[in-house]
């Protein structure tokens, strides 16, 4: 049996014991993630725009 036939079927193998998430599981996980990155978004987009008004007002 060459090495690569062995990889596959280990591969294959390994696969089967992986336990995978429920789809609720990759819903609620995915939610987590674009809501905390909205979070962020705003937070840098205001934190980019008072640094913007302020070097605007330093600078007249």
């Amino acid at each position: 049996m060459s090495k690569v036939v062995q990889f596959f079927r280990e591969s294959g193998a390994e696969l089967k014991k992986v336990v995978w998430p429920s789809r609720d599981d990759v819903v609620s996980s995915v939610l987590v993630v674009v809501i905390s990155t909205f979070i962020v978004a705003v937070i840098l987009g205001l934190l980019d725009w008072g640094f913007t008004e302020a070097f605007r007002a330093i600078m007249r």
